[in-house]
């Protein structure tokens, strides 16, 4: 039963059904083997480039695909269905790195990167997170320091999707007593090495990496935004991409509601269809509940940023709907298994990597603990943390 779509412009409703229509033919039948390769298929990259989803909402004068953020919430929440791991490179890559060079960046960065990015001829990766510090990124320990007219950069960073694919490391330092300060580092800088992390839960199609920056030397004209101002620049792109997991999480979740509502009318037992039974479609009907919340949830904030408001005016919003999504990718997910009974627990059905997937959204990007305490701060005026 598909939901409601009302209030979607034609060129919005052509972009879900082109991501749909590529999810269905070009993703889904190979996630499975991907999953168990521990890959993707790299040449998925370009494609995502050749068909505009590398390049939505950034102007077309770099090659992007003009569109407002409904739509690439819309496209991102396909994704999700198809397959997390192809979903988290779009939304790192684009929605994490080429929309902060896009809002932050020089004429001469957006030039050199933004073609790149959008075509798919590069990818991006966002080098915050460090072994010691992930909730408290403004605590990390990479260090920048002046060296004439450059910068040397130290530090180790880690669990850095694309990692080992990208090639410029959106990378933020401690830039001595002024503050976190972000650069554009190419991947090939002598000094940076990037090893790729293996035996994830889920995600495994996807390359995260350690990145190690050993006196990693760039130029001044490498820096995004002003020096100290990395901070602000790494929240703000955070919050906006924290509509982009909600929409991937309400991807996996109604890939799990539409693979569980087609095994229960096929499957039988006691000499009827699972489907008959009161407990099975309460399983069911919880989950499309769940759903339909998120995905109206995530779709208000969308709306909110294509009403021209600031990071910090829908990051509560933002919050709320990434807490909501998450936790319900993990429930849904969950839900649905149970439909499957032992089937589910094999990788011939693809709930156990439903599942595997949808636990990492309640973890990056802001745990849901820290979506907690954004939330409550938001409402209270009171800072838990402190």
């Amino acid at each position: 039963m598909p939901a409601p779509d009302f209030g979607l412009t034609d060129t919005q409703r052509d972009i879900r059904a082109m991501a749909a229509d590529f999810v269905d033919t070009e993703i889904a039948p190979h996630a499975r083997a991907w999953d168990r390769a521990e890959s993707v298929d790299r040449g998925i990259v370009k494609r995502l480039g050749d068909l505009g989803f590398l390049g939505l909402t950034i102007a077309e004068e770099y090659g992007g695909t003009p569109a407002d953020m409904l739509s690439y919430v819309l496209a991102t929440e396909e994704l999700g269905r198809g397959d997390s791991s192809v979903r988290g490179i779009v939304s790192v890559s684009l929605g994490l790195v080429t929309k902060t060079i896009a809002a932050h960046g020089t004429a001469e960065q957006k030039s050199e990167w933004l073609p790149q990015l959008v075509s798919g001829n590069a990818l991006g990766c966002f080098a915050l997170t460090e072994p010691g510090t992930g909730s408290d990124a403004g605590s990390l320990a990479t260090r920048a320091v002046r060296d004439g007219g450059d910068w040397l950069i130290s530090g180790t960073k880690m669990f850095i999707t694309n990692g080992t694919w990208a090639k410029v490391a959106l990378t933020f330092a401690r830039a001595g007593d002024a503050g976190i300060t972000a650069f554009l580092v190419p991947t090939d800088s002598p000094g940076l090495t990037a090893s790729e992390v293996h035996g994830k839960l889920g995600l495994r199609g996807q390359a995260t990496a350690e990145l190690v920056y050993d006196a990693v030397r760039v130029p001044d004209g490498a820096r995004l935004g002003d020096v100290g101002r990395g901070l602000g620049i790494a929240m703000a792109a955070l919050t906006r991409g924290r509509v982009s997991v909600a929409a991937g999480a309400v991807g996996v979740a109604q890939a799990s509601v539409d693979a569980a509502v087609r095994y229960a009318t096929e499957r039988t037992q006691f000499g009827k269809p699972i489907a008959s039974f009161q407990l099975v479609q309460e399983l069911l009907a919880d989950s499309e509940v769940d759903v339909r919340a998120s995905r109206l949830l995530t779709h208000q904030v969308a709306r909110m940023v294509d009403a021209g408001m600031a990071p910090k005016e829908f990051a509560t919003d933002a919050s709320i709907a990434k807490y909501h999504a998450g936790e319900t990718a993990v429930r849904v997910t969950n839900n649905c298994l149970q439909v499957f009974g032992g089937y589910g627990y094999i990788d011939e059905y693809p709930l156990g990597k439903y599942l595997r997937d949808a636990r990492v959204l309640t973890l990056y990007e802001g745990t849901s603990q820290i979506q907690k305490l954004i939330i409550g701060r938001a409402l209270t005026g009171v800072n838990a943390l402190v």
